[in-house]
C-alpha cells in the first residue's frame, strides 16, 4: 500500500491528524504526524506495542493518563512521550482546537491502521468502529494495537468469529492492500 504524504484523515469524533511523511532513521522510520482535536474530544486508552509517540502541544491544553495513573496536563510548548506497550489516552481539556505535533517510531503500520480505524469510525458515525471493519483491525494487528477498554472476550472470541465472518461475506475487499502485520 502506497500512502503519498502529506496524508490527512479525520474521524466522525471530532480528530484530525496528518501525516506530514517519513523520516529514515538507522533504528526504524519516524512518522512525523500533527493533530487537531476538538474540546473533550481525543482517542480512547490504547496500546500500540512497537512504538513510541510523542506529542509536542502546539495550541491549546492537553489531557493525557497513563492506565493506572492520575490524569496530567500539558500546555503550550510541552512535550509528552508515550513509551511502546504502555496503554493511554489522551484528550484536549481546553475551550479551543488543541493542536499538537509529534512522531510515532517505528512507523510500522500505524499510518494505514489509524486511516482505517478513522474511516471506520466515520462508516459508523460513532467512536466505536463499524463492526467488521473493527474486528478485521483489531484482529488482523492485535500483535501490534490494542484497546484495553474492550472486555477480553470480546477480543479474543468475539471479534475473530466476526472478522471470520466479515471473511465469508466478503466484507473486507476494500483492505486487500492492506500491509502485512508486524509480528512482535
Amino acid at each position: 500500500m502506497k500512502i503519498a504524504y502529506p496524508h490527512t484523515i479525520t474521524n466522525s469524533e471530532g480528530e484530525k491528524i496528518i501525516f506530514h511523511g517519513v523520516q529514515k532513521e538507522p533504528d526504524g522510520d519516524r512518522v512525523l504526524v500533527e493533530n487537531f482535536v476538538t474540546p473533550g474530544h481525543g482517542p480512547v486508552m490504547h496500546t500500540h506495542f512497537l512504538q513510541d509517540e510523542s506529542l509536542t502541544v502546539v495550541k491549546g491544553k492537553i489531557a493525557y493518563i497513563v492506565q493506572g495513573q492520575e490524569a496530567q496536563y500539558a500546555g503550550e510548548g510541552e512535550t509528552i512521550v508515550f513509551k511502546r506497550g504502555v496503554p493511554h489516552r489522551f484528550w484536549n481539556a481546553g475551550p479551543d482546537i488543541l493542536n499538537c505535533i509529534g512522531w510515532i517510531k517505528p512507523a510500522n503500520t500505524i499510518v494505514f491502521f489509524l486511516s482505517a480505524i478513522y474511516e471506520a469510525q466515520n462508516k459508523s458515525g460513532k467512536a466505536q468502529p463499524e463492526t467488521f471493519d473493527g474486528a478485521y483491525l483489531l484482529t488482523r494487528y492485535a500483535q501490534e494495537y490494542d484497546l484495553p477498554g474492550i472486555p477480553t472476550f470480546v477480543k479474543k472470541t468475539v471479534m475473530p468469529f466476526t472478522y471470520k465472518v466479515g471473511l465469508m461475506l466478503g466484507k473486507y475487499k476494500h483492505f486487500k492492500d492492506a500491509p502485512e502485520p508486524v509480528i512482535r
